[in-house]
């Protein structure tokens, strides 16, 4: 299975932040705050940057811009962010993928945590299983791995990238589900369901803020959500686990980090905005239409669950048979 960009891929994009990462181009302008994410538009991640984006400016005194920087599995804009002064003045949001890449990339241009700041784990986004309707057939879950059972090696499905969560939660799915289908990486999530609903991948998983509007349209299928309990934003979507799955879920979890070598005053000043940022009603109004479940933690705490997400996803890596490449 090939789970990661190929090596032309990955060294052109080495050369790229060789030739520019370091440049003050890449850096904010003064009185900006730059948030680099590893993540194209249309991911659960964009889409809370983008939406907490004002009152974090506003808190911290300071426009905020949000550039995208995907690529070889979101390495592209990690080693951006590694590479970043130390002030403060250029942050990111990522998601649980960053504690994957290490399980599946045999080798990083950084070390992760080691070579950026965890200033706070902000909270969770659900996850749901989504299908063509003209594709898959199936109207639940039970129905879904049914159609795979019976007619193997048939079926494919995207994701945003390789070794992401995204493509990690759907090879779980189907772990758990005793069923095979071929995977189809892409550049982004946006990319992804825009081939899902054109009908050139079947199914696959996506954070529940990306796909719901096609969902309620109607061009996509919600076969199931793969959190403990269903989703405020989406009730109408039955777990997984309660489909038949017993106590399956997959967690997508959201934070906020830095380059490493950030002052603890300078952790502080980021920590105490993104606090004040998303206690603001309207952005909590806002996260809750997202189906995003706000709690922000310390930064001691974020530290702490970096490295104990490194090990378990590592096992899960291993569990689902994907390997290093």
């Amino acid at each position: 299975m090939n789970l990661l960009p190929s090596r032309r891929a990955f060294l052109s994009a080495s050369a790229v932040l060789a030739a520019g990462a370091l440049s003050p181009a890449a850096w904010a302008q003064p009185g900006t705050i730059k948030f680099v994410l590893p993540n194209a538009t249309g991911s659960g991640v964009d889409a809370m940057t983008r939406a907490a984006a004002p009152a974090l400016g506003k808190v911290l005194g300071a426009s905020v811009v949000v550039e995208n920087q995907p690529g070889a599995g979101g390495v592209v804009g990690l080693q951006t962010l590694a590479r970043s002064p130390t002030d403060g003045s250029v942050l990111s949001v990522v998601s649980n993928n960053v504690v994957i890449l290490p399980s599946v990339l045999k080798s990083l241009p950084f070390s992760m945590p080691d070579d950026f700041t965890p200033i706070a784990i902000v909270g969770q986004t659900p996850m749901v299983l989504v299908a063509n309707p003209h594709k898959i057939t199936a109207a639940n879950a039970r129905e879904f791995f049914a159609l795979l059972k019976g007619s193997p090696s048939t079926f494919n499905f995207g994701s945003g990238g390789n070794g992401t969560i995204l493509h990690l939660a759907t090879e779980m799915v189907l772990d758990a589900g005793g069923v095979k289908a071929k995977h189809i990486p892409y550049r982004g999530v946006g990319p992804m369901v825009t081939d899902l609903i054109g009908g050139q991948v079947d199914f696959g998983t996506a954070a529940l803020s990306s796909v719901q509007p096609h969902i309620k349209s109607g061009a996509l299928r919600a076969l199931g959500v793969l959190t403990t309990e269903r989703s405020q934003a989406a009730p109408e979507i039955p777990t997984l686990a309660e489909q038949g799955l017993a106590n399956f879920s997959v967690e997508a979890w959201l934070a906020i980090i830095g380059p490493k070598g950030m002052s603890s005053s300078a952790v502080k000043k980021v920590h105490d905005a993104v606090v004040a940022a998303f206690d603001d009603p309207a952005i909590k109004d806002v996260m809750a239409k997202q189906g995003n479940s706000i709690q922000v933690g310390s930064s001691e705490q974020a530290v702490a669950t970096f490295r104990s997400e490194l090990a378990k996803y590592a096992a899960l890596v291993k569990k689902v048979g994907l390997e290093p490449q």
